[in-house]
């Protein structure tokens, strides 16, 4: 009799929208890559469907509507079955890992990050208080580097750093969408290796044609208005950078695209400044691959950058921070320049659309990259190679996870308890 067709269950924070950020497009890569296998795959989320969500019934995907705090849950998790679910995002096995391990215990727990959010958080408050008493200019990449004292302290102390380190505990892999951060949980948290898996963007790196430089104009910014680092660093373009980039490039446009454009943003376009918020992009790729240069200038964030590795897809040098490129290099040059300062922004975007060869040396350097750290089929069967491996030795590897085994049983309870509180407290309303 051939075995059981493998069943994942994905419960989202959001419902997948790969055009709006990277995180979406990574959950539509982890999809592909269970369905690939002849995988059944049920998503599911308690979030109301977004704007820009995927056609996941177009991909053979089951979808299905859950509710917090209630126990419907409990019977559509032990009437699927499945053998593999995989939160997205600590907040949801927060939410649904007990409930999954009392009505399926065997099921492969598997927690995808999308980012360190205690990272970020950290730094966006260390940010914040920095520009309090400092000039906006300032160069804060030492302050944000992952082996700097203070980022770890104001981390270890966040109740978030330890609501996030528990979730990782608590489940038998954990993906690290950048291996940056998979070090620091390891090396300065001390979180076991065995418990986490690298797994970057997984994207179709065949080569494609590319427009020329004499055929692209203009400078680009890309990215969802809702993530509060886009934000900033649109703020921080129009305020700090753009005017220093105009003061050598009279006649420079900038043209700005991100989902979600709230008013604040859309206020900010000038185009007698050449500064024009253009909202909504149809298509990202395209858009990115008319540009001549990219600007990302990050001053905080975690994880990789969806809007940079699409940049190299399309043959578009980039200039971003040390944020920006954070765990997406490597070894490896960067396909335009990474620097700090506004200054020094300004200077290697004026550069780089105005030199021609240093622009090719770059758009070379971003396609080589993506050939050494991006490519879909290496990742994708280094996943489900690691995931069929932890299948197999399941009972071994949660005996060796005794810290884990703890965390869950000291929060499930207790989460267990309030969420049943509040089920009733609903009923009674």
């Amino acid at each position: 009799m051939p075995a059981p067709r493998t069943q994942v269950l994905v419960i989202g924070y959001v419902w997948p929208e790969p055009r709006s950020s990277a995180a979406g497009s990574h959950m539509m890569q982890l999809l592909q890559a269970f369905l690939d296998q002849g995988w059944a795959v049920t998503f599911a989320s308690p979030a109301r469907a977004g704007e820009h969500m995927a056609d996941l019934a177009a991909l053979g995907i089951e979808q299905c509507a859950i509710t917090l705090n209630d126990e419907s849950f409990d019977t559509f998790v032990r009437a699927l079955a499945p053998h593999i679910v995989l939160f997205d995002r600590f907040m949801m096995e927060e939410q649904f890992g007990w409930r999954v391990e009392q009505q399926c215990p065997n099921a492969l727990r598997v927690l995808e990050t999308c980012d360190l959010h205690s990272l970020r958080e950290a730094r966006h408050v260390l940010l914040k208080a920095h520009l309090r008493h400092a000039d906006q200019q300032d160069d804060l990449s030492e302050l944000f580097s992952l082996q700097h004292p203070q980022l770890f302290a104001h981390m270890a102390a966040a109740d978030v750093s330890q609501r996030e380190i528990a979730a990782i505990y608590r489940c038998d892999l954990s993906l690290m969408i950048s291996d940056a951060e998979l070090q620091l949980l390891n090396h300065q948290f001390q979180v076991p290796a065995s418990l986490l898996h690298w797994c970057p963007l997984m994207l179709d790196t065949a080569p494609r044609p590319l427009k020329a430089f004499g055929l692209r104009e203009h400078f680009l910014s890309i990215g969802n208005f809702r993530h509060a680092p886009n934000w900033d660093a649109v703020l921080w373009l129009k305020n700090s950078l753009w005017p220093l980039i105009r003061q050598q490039l009279p006649k420079a446009q900038l043209h700005v695209y991100g989902a979600y454009t709230p008013p604040k943003a859309t206020a900010l376009n000038n185009p007698a400044q050449g500064f024009h918020v253009r909202g909504w992009a149809e298509d990202a790729l395209q858009v990115m691959e008319d540009a001549r240069v990219a600007l990302a200038p990050l001053r905080f964030g975690a994880g990789i950058k969806g809007k940079l590795a699409d940049a190299m897809l399309c043959g578009t040098p980039s200039v971003t921070t040390a944020i920006g490129a954070e765990g997406m290099q490597g070894p490896l040059p960067w396909p335009g320049s990474v620097a700090s300062d506004a200054q020094a922004l300004a200077d290697a975007a004026v550069r780089l659309y105005q030199d021609q060869a240093l622009w090719e040396q770059a758009q070379t350097a971003g396609n080589t990259l993506l050939q050494s750290r991006y490519h879909a089929g290496t990742h994708a069967s280094a996943l489900v190679e690691r995931i069929e491996m932890l299948r197999n030795s399941l009972e071994q590897h949660r005996t060796h996870n005794f810290t884990g085994a703890m965390l869950r049983h000291h929060h499930h309870k207790s989460t267990q308890y309030m969420a049943q509180w509040i089920e009733a407290k609903n009923k009674a309303f």
